[in-house]
């Protein structure tokens, strides 16, 4: 059975961190309220990533998105007539929000729904409020009326530039989600089916990394090492893949004088390595058979 980040990687969020122990922290302790998430971090839409990866590798069956900063939400799939009081005055629509909150709590009563609260920085700070009372209470106000919520099968996900509303963030479960793994991997050549006449390549590759502080993922590890085969012969191709294949490198950096001498080692190890592996395949061709039939097609001298 694929692990919670084999499945996070198969829908769009790539990390070496695993988020195993949060996950079962936050789904599996008993709680008398609503379950939600606080995902803090310095990832920016990392987080947003996270969340819809996270949604999605669950297997819930409703997943609904609202963000506080969309100036222009999508329309609701039915649209109602405004409603007129008793003197013909017409109520003001549903808000984008209490609409979406109001369907997450219906749609729990039948099917596990993940509700994706973004940007919440950008929310008033009495919605922070009306948040707070629907987790631990498990109902939604919206002009008098209630909408319910399961609390077994609907679970909120919070997410802020900002700290949230105190009594808010003690009703959820914070989890960090930053610009880029906080795990360091070291890869070796054996892990992607290589011969140890590439250590030299991962050896300058790991220095590179550690002055940059970066820490690819396999698969960003993966497609760096095909363009180092396939394609990078100068140092400016270097940097140019390095700076398209690592989402967490910082252009400018790739051009610090002081990681001059480590991108030139990385080529001159790779051309060794492509050399090697040349040399390598030549000799695997066998030896012809002399005892063998000559070609009928080949002239007789």
């Amino acid at each position: 059975m694929p692990s919670l980040t084999e499945k996070l990687t198969e829908h769009g969020f790539e990390s070496n961190d695993d988020y195993e122990f949060q996950v079962r922290c936050l789904l599996e302790t008993p709680t008398s309220g609503i379950r939600a998430l606080n995902i803090e971090g310095d990832g920016e839409r990392r987080k947003t990533a996270f969340a819809n990866a996270l949604a999605r590798a669950l297997d819930f069956p409703q997943i609904l998105y609202h963000d506080f900063t969309e100036t222009h939400p999508p329309l609701p799939d039915v649209i109602l007539p405004p409603s007129q009081d008793e003197l013909g005055r017409e109520e003001p629509p549903i808000e984008p929000f209490d609409r979406i909150v109001s369907e997450a709590c219906a749609q729990s009563e039948g099917d596990p729904t993940v509700l994706i609260l973004d940007q919440l920085q950008a929310a008033d700070f009495r919605e922070h409020i009306r948040l707070q009372r629907l987790i631990k209470d498990g109902f939604w106000e919206v002009r008098g009326g209630s909408y319910f919520a399961n609390p077994n099968r609907l679970l909120i996900v919070l997410i802020s530039e900002a700290p949230l509303y105190h009594a808010l963030r003690q009703e959820s479960f914070r989890l960090w989600i930053g610009r880029q793994s906080e795990r360091q991997l070291v890869y070796h050549p054996a892990d992607f089916d290589l011969g140890p006449e590439a250590q030299l390549v991962f050896d300058a590759l790991t220095h590179l990394f550690e002055a940059l502080g970066a820490a690819p993922t396999r698969r960003e590890f993966t497609r760096l090492l095909n363009d180092l085969r396939l394609h990078v012969r100068t140092t400016d191709h270097l940097r140019l893949s390095l700076y398209g294949r690592l989402e967490v490198i910082e252009r400018e950096s790739l051009s610090d004088p002081r990681l001059q001498e480590v991108q030139q080692q990385i080529l001159e190890a790779a051309q060794t390595w492509l050399v090697s592996e040349h040399i390598e395949l030549a000799d695997e061709r066998p030896d012809p058979d002399p005892n063998a039939d000559p070609d009928p097609n080949q002239k007789q001298r």
